[in-house]
């Protein structure tokens, strides 16, 4: 069942990142996915939110991606429900650790290479991550993101991408 809504759910943000046609699956691992896209080329771990009954502008996800061709390798992406207020604080907090993330519109990336490293190690050792900020209108909103196959579904796209030059 958990597999069948998050293929579901996640169709809706694949179509928006690019064709369909272009994705590879490269495996579901509890609440996460694993796929290459050969045309870019990349390779990402990618989860939707969960479900809210708090008005979203957008269809919220997390994802690690990889560019072998552009040297990128484990970037954190986030698609926020909400579109944020400019200059608004953006709060990433996975187990005991918080970090400040950069973003604007409805996405937050980390800060730089460093922080997605720590991001990702954060991940392996958590069974929950939370975004939070203020959206648009000044209002307090969060999404939260069970971990639960997000190590596997990461290392699945690195090695998904690791033939790639």
């Amino acid at each position: 069942m958990r597999i069948r809504y998050f293929l579901c759910a996640l169709a809706p943000a694949m179509m928006l990142a690019s064709p369909i046609a272009a994705k590879d699956s490269l495996g579901v691992f509890e609440d996460w996915g694993a796929f290459r896209d050969a045309e870019t080329p990349r390779c990402y771990a990618i989860a939707k939110a969960a479900p809210s009954t708090q008005q979203r502008d957008n269809d919220p996800y997390a994802s690690v991606g990889t560019w072998p061709r552009r040297s990128v390798r484990n970037q954190i992406h986030f698609r926020l429900s909400r579109n944020i207020q400019k200059n608004a604080p953006i709060v990433l907090s996975i187990g005991s650790r918080t970090f400040s993330l950069t973003g604007s519109a409805g996405n937050a990336w980390a800060k730089d290479q460093t922080m997605d490293a720590a991001i990702v190690a954060a991940m392996r050792s958590a069974s929950q991550m939370i975004v939070r900020s203020r959206d648009s209108q000044g209002r307090r909103f969060s999404n939260t993101y069970a971990l639960a196959g997000a190590a596997t579904a990461m290392d699945a796209a690195t090695v998904g991408c690791a033939s790639i030059r």
